[in-house]
C-alpha cells in the first residue's frame, strides 16, 4: 500500500498529557504561565489569523478579555501548554488584529497540518461537552472534572467521558471501477465512497458490508482495513476499507443516496465527476485505488473537481 502523510486533523501533533488533568495546581500554574496558549471557540467555530495563509490563533493571557473562569486543557503543542476558553461574545476580533471565528470544516485544509488537528481536538471535546451539561441518569446539571475531559453529576455521581461515533467508509472496487454514490444535497455533479454508522453489535466488517448493500444493493467480499480519521464533524472517527464487488447491478434501495454508479480511471482523470475534499479519508481512498489500477499515477491534488472547503 503506498504511504502517505497522516490525514488531515491526524497525527501525534499533540502531547495530551492526561497525567496532569487531576493536578489542579500545576495546571493553574501552566494556565498562569507566560508559555500558555488559548484556542478561542465560539459556538463551534474558532478564532482564526485571518488571511491567504490563515493560521490557528493561538492567543496569550494579555490577548484575551480577561483570564478565563473555565477552560479545557488539551495538552502541550510546540512547547507551550494549550487550553481552550468557550466565549459567546464576538470581542476579540476587535481587540487582536487580522482575527475571525471560521468554521473549521471550511479552514481545516488550508491549515498548517499539526494547526488543523489540534483544532479538532478542540472542536470535538467542546461538542461533547455541550451535550453533557445535564447528567443521563438523574438531570442534574453536571460539573466538568478532569480539566475538561469529563464531565461529573455532583448528585448521583454518574461521570460521563468523552465520546466518538464509529463509522466505516470503503472504496469498493470490482477491479477496474471504483462504486461512488452521492447524496442530493451535495453539490452538483459530487460523488464519494460508502459510508454509515456502525451499529449496537456489530463488527466493522459487517458494518462494512451491510452500508453497501444498503446504500447500493452490491455485496462484498475481502473487506480490508486501510486507514482511520478523526473527523470532528460533529463526532465521528472514520474507519477507512477497501472490498471487492461480488455482484455489479446498482439500485439505491434506502433512498439515502440520490445516485450511485461505477467510475472508470479515465472518468477521474478527465474530471468527470466531483470528488470528495482533499482534506477527506474519502478522497485518499479513491486516490489509493486509481494509483493501484493506472500501475502507479497519481490522482493530481488541487485540481478544480476537488474543493478543499467542501465536505464529504
Amino acid at each position: 500500500m503506498p504511504h502517505h502523510p497522516p490525514h488531515t486533523y491526524a497525527g501525534a501533533y499533540v502531547d495530551r498529557d492526561s497525567g496532569l488533568r487531576r493536578d489542579t495546581a500545576a495546571l493553574e500554574a501552566l494556565r498562569l504561565a507566560p508559555l500558555a496558549r488559548f484556542i478561542v471557540v465560539s459556538g463551534l467555530r474558532h478564532l482564526i489569523r485571518a488571511g491567504a495563509d490563515p493560521r490557528a490563533a493561538l492567543l496569550t493571557m494579555s490577548d484575551l478579555d480577561e483570564p478565563p473562569s473555565e477552560t479545557i486543557f488539551l495538552g502541550h503543542f510546540r512547547g507551550h501548554p494549550v487550553f481552550v476558553v468557550e466565549q459567546d461574545a464576538d470581542t476579540l476580533t476587535s481587540r487582536v488584529r487580522d482575527t475571525d471565528y471560521a468554521d473549521l470544516r471550511a479552514v481545516g485544509g488550508l491549515l498548517p497540518r499539526d494547526e488543523a488537528g489540534l483544532l479538532a481536538y478542540a472542536r470535538a471535546l467542546v461538542y461533547w461537552r455541550a451535550r453533557h451539561r445535564y447528567c443521563g441518569s438523574c438531570g442534574a446539571r453536571t460539573v466538568p472534572r478532569d480539566a475538561g475531559h469529563a464531565m461529573s453529576c455532583p448528585d448521583c455521581g454518574a461521570q460521563a467521558f468523552p465520546r466518538i461515533d464509529p463509522a466505516i467508509i470503503v472504496l469498493v472496487s470490482d477491479g477496474s471501477r471504483a462504486l461512488l454514490g452521492r447524496q442530493a444535497s451535495w453539490p452538483a455533479g459530487r460523488y464519494s465512497t460508502i459510508a454509515g454508522f456502525v451499529e449496537p453489535g456489530e463488527s466493522l466488517e459487517d458494518a462494512v458490508a451491510r452500508e453497501v448493500r444498503e446504500e447500493t444493493a452490491i455485496e462484498v467480499h475481502g473487506v480490508r482495513y486501510h486507514s482511520s480519521q478523526p473527523w470532528p464533524f460533529p463526532s465521528s472517527l472514520m474507519l477507512g476499507f477497501e472490498a471487492a464487488a461480488a455482484t455489479d447491478r446498482i439500485s439505491c434501495p434506502d433512498g439515502e443516496l440520490e445516485d450511485a454508479r461505477w467510475f472508470e480511471p479515465e472518468d477521474l482523470a478527465a474530471g468527470r465527476v466531483l470528488l470528495p475534499p482533499e482534506t477527506s479519508i474519502s478522497f485518499r481512498l479513491i486516490r489509493d485505488w486509481y494509483a493501484r489500477v493506472t500501475g502507479g499515477v497519481t490522482l493530481a491534488a488541487g485540481q478544480p473537481w476537488t474543493r478543499p472547503r467542501d465536505s464529504h
